[in-house]
């Protein structure tokens, strides 16, 4: 997927929130949208999911199937949790989450209605409509925000299967949850431009850990050190 010279602002005569702002996203690529607040985090994964439409440039070769989080999850709605994600669903033409709502942690809360729900299980919920359908682009705006330590974690390793398998995501992260991701590249927004950000290389020497656990928890567990940065065999 590529961006190309976008520039867009809301309306005319505004500043513009972006100008002349490139970016290209091979398959399996994970990027974290870094930058100060207020400088256009947000409008540009609204741009990349297709919500908004540049004013001047070009977005192009999205995957066909996008999946968008954004960092307020919009409650007041008359559903269940359970009736929304099927609303979702239909309007998507993928198929309801329901593997995706127990690896979350929100099974317990299917019954329960929007309103009702604390901001870290209203997060959830859009997590889950987001990553309904196997997404081939997934845009996440502060996912990490007011989850639980297992659902960070769980969330970690569902962003690298969805790299592994070819998938693009992209998402601003103010938790640092993302940076444990295998292959991770920053990029930060700043004057309307977008930087790819050059990786640290921290002076940690490796070790080796054995570990013996059931074998039925192996690839769990395996998935789960690769999503945090680890080296597995």
């Amino acid at each position: 997927m590529r961006a190309t010279d976008v520039s867009f602002r809301y309306r005319r005569g505004d500043p513009w929130v972006l100008s002349g702002a490139s970016l290209d996203l091979a398959p399996g690529a994970v990027a974290e949208i870094t930058g100060p607040n207020g400088t256009g985090k947000s409008t540009l994964l609204r741009l990349l999911a297709g919500l908004l439409r540049p004013v001047r440039g070009l977005i192009e070769e999205r995957p066909a199937v996008i999946g968008y989080a954004p960092e307020r999850f919009p409650s007041a709605q008359p559903f269940t949790v359970a009736a929304y994600l099927r609303h979702m669903a239909a309007i998507r033409r993928v198929a309801v989450p329901e593997e995706l709502t127990a690896r979350l942690g929100m099974d317990h809360l299917l019954g329960q209605k929007l309103p009702d729900l604390s901001k870290g299980s209203a997060h959830k919920v859009g997590l889950a409509q987001a990553l309904a359908g196997e997404p081939g682009l997934l845009i996440l705006d502060e996912p990490f925000a007011g989850l639980d330590v297992t659902a960070r974690a769980e969330l970690s390793v569902i962003v690298t299967e969805i790299a592994a398998r070819g998938g693009i995501v992209v998402a601003s992260d103010h938790q640092g949850d993302l940076r444990a991701v295998p292959g991770v590249t920053r990029y930060e927004v700043r004057d309307g431009k977008i930087t790819q950000v050059a990786r640290v290389v921290e002076d940690d020497p490796l070790t080796t850990l054995t570990i013996k656990l059931p074998q039925s928890r192996a690839a769990a567990l395996a998935a789960r050190l690769r999503a945090e940065g680890h080296e597995v065999s």
